[in-house]
């Protein structure tokens, strides 16, 4: 795994989403979403939500690592949930209310790699949790990372590009969120 070529990655999609589109195009493994980008952030986004948890409530004794460990495992299996969940329903409204054609493994591109900007907040925010208010409304940058990779990566009709950004804007930042709340209900009521 390349670190350097996984943040560059993910500052080129920050910064330029168009120019990280044609990149993504023309890299012809499409299976380094996975192994390439999104396992190693998911592993940075643990890391950080655990460390920044012990931080916040302190080393003493098991009860402060339980509760990292619980909000470790919330966010990380809620990220990951979502990823999969979100490339499956985009794929299929793709197919239904856009006539593409049924690839999964580009749905999962698309989602995976506009992601960046929840996997950065959520960095961010496991580290310093009063930023938490602000990535709220920083999480909506997914929208123009997405509009991007719908013309470039997509190759979308220009009528229908609105309606599938919203769509797949929404999937992708509602998903995480609804899984990581179920998550922590069910840890609430089995404990």
């Amino acid at each position: 795994m390349n670190y350097k070529e996984l943040f560059n990655r993910a500052l080129l999609l920050i910064s330029s989403p168009a120019k990280a589109w044609e990149e993504i195009l023309l890299d012809k493994d499409r299976h380094k979403v996975f192994s390439g980008f999104v396992y190693p952030l998911l592993g940075l986004v643990a890391f950080s939500v655990f460390l920044g948890t012990l931080f916040t409530h302190g080393w003493g004794g098991p009860q402060s690592f339980q509760i990292a460990m619980t909000r470790c495992c919330a966010v990380t299996i809620a990220l990951f949930g979502g990823f999969y969940t979100s490339a499956y329903i985009l794929n299929g409204l793709s197919v239904w209310k856009f006539n593409l054609r049924d690839d999964l493994l580009q749905a999962q591109c698309l989602i995976g790699y506009s992601l960046v900007v929840t996997f950065s907040l959520k960095i961010i925010t496991g580290l310093l949790p009063n930023f938490q208010i602000v990535s709220w409304f920083l999480q909506f940058y997914v929208v123009y990372i997405i509009w991007e990779g719908a013309r470039v990566f997509i190759k979308i009709d220009e009528s229908k590009r609105l309606l599938f950004t919203l769509l797949a804007s929404f999937f992708l930042l509602s998903t995480p969120f609804i899984i990581e709340f179920l998550f922590n209900k069910l840890v609430f009521i089995l404990n």
